[in-house]
């Protein structure tokens, strides 16, 4: 009797030992498909960062930064990645129970690809010139400002909206001047461009005066609330994650088509490392990696407003951020 006893005990310990250590579950959304922009996500799960955290990480594709947010704000998923601008465009219109917990890009991806001798050396020289840009994308509502704030009338640009996947081959055939894209995509382009004997010139408009976030991770309020030690890991393997990425951009290119098949190593690796000034630069090295710089958070904002005319006071950026978990 006393043995069974003592077997009964020791299985039902066992039972809260294991209880104890299962890993949290966390559905992270993209939002978008998983290129090399994505490999640190895919590298946190198959080099364990995420596992020694006790996370246990289902990563899903998603379809713009807009969508991520409504589906973090839904509880459709507990963390998701985005523009920053989407967040604050959406939080512009309703209250949004998502907060950004930790920054990606310290430096705006926005840039217009063009090729080398056609003519467009800086943004005033794009006046009179045809442009292509993908109809859906976040760039759209903010190239007006950009050209405005650069001395160029938008409206002496043609800008032509297209299917992402006829940027390359229009601006290889010399049917635009140029495309507006994220510079994470210029391996892809200048492959392109190769074949067709010309050569891709990229003008990021962080060159050109758009100062601010890009692209974040952000959570729901409820799992802040309810699980902040949960966020805390996540972030702190996210981090360690990004880090990894940037010192080992083939092994990260490498865990993302592992679990991608369909993806070409080489080509994520180079968009990945496209990616890297964006995240590792003087801003990130003076504020630290996954930081929300207060003043350059409100620039961000500043920019979304004149690109969708809001009254600067519509929205307080700082309450659409929680510093806490990013902090070292």
């Amino acid at each position: 009797m006393k043995l069974r006893l003592k077997s009964l005990v020791a299985g039902v310990l066992a039972c809260c030992a294991l209880a104890a250590n299962a890993a949290d579950k966390l559905t992270v959304q993209l939002d978008w498909l998983p290129g090399g922009d994505k490999a640190f996500l895919y590298a946190g799960v198959k080099e364990g960062f995420f596992s020694a955290e006790g996370l246990d990480v289902t990563i899903l594709p998603g379809r713009g930064s807009a969508d991520a947010v409504t589906k973090v704000a839904s509880g459709a998923a507990d963390i998701a990645t985005g523009g920053l601008a989407a967040l604050m465009m959406a939080a512009a219109e309703t209250p949004v129970p998502v907060k950004a917990v930790m920054s990606i890009y310290s430096r705006q991806p926005d840039a217009l690809f063009t090729v080398k001798g056609a003519g467009i050396t800086s943004l005033k020289s794009v006046a009179g010139k045809t442009v292509a840009t993908p109809t859906f994308s976040s760039s759209n509502a903010l190239w007006p400002v950009v050209l405005e704030a650069n001395g160029v009338d938008p409206a002496s640009v043609k800008l032509l909206k297209v299917d992402p996947s006829a940027l390359a081959p229009m601006l290889a055939q010399g049917k635009v001047d140029a495309t507006i894209n994220w510079t994470t995509v210029q391996p892809a382009f200048a492959a392109v461009l190769r074949q067709a004997g010309k050569e891709l010139a990229v003008l990021p408009w962080s060159a050109y005066g758009l100062d601010g976030y890009g692209w974040s991770v952000f959570a729901g309020d409820k799992l802040i609330k309810e699980k902040p030690e949960v966020v805390k890991r996540f972030v702190r393997a996210a981090l360690k994650s990004l880090d990894f990425a940037v010192q080992h951009p083939d092994k990260a290119a490498a865990d993302l088509k592992a679990a991608v098949p369909e993806g070409d190593v080489a080509v994520l690796e180079a968009e990945f490392r496209s990616s890297i000034p964006l995240i590792q630069n003087d801003l990130s090295k003076r504020d630290g990696l996954g930081a929300f710089e207060p003043k350059l958070l409100a620039a961000t904002w500043g920019w979304v407003a004149k690109s969708m005319n809001y009254a600067p006071a519509k929205v307080d950026p700082e309450k659409l951020v929680d510093r806490s978990f990013a902090a070292r």
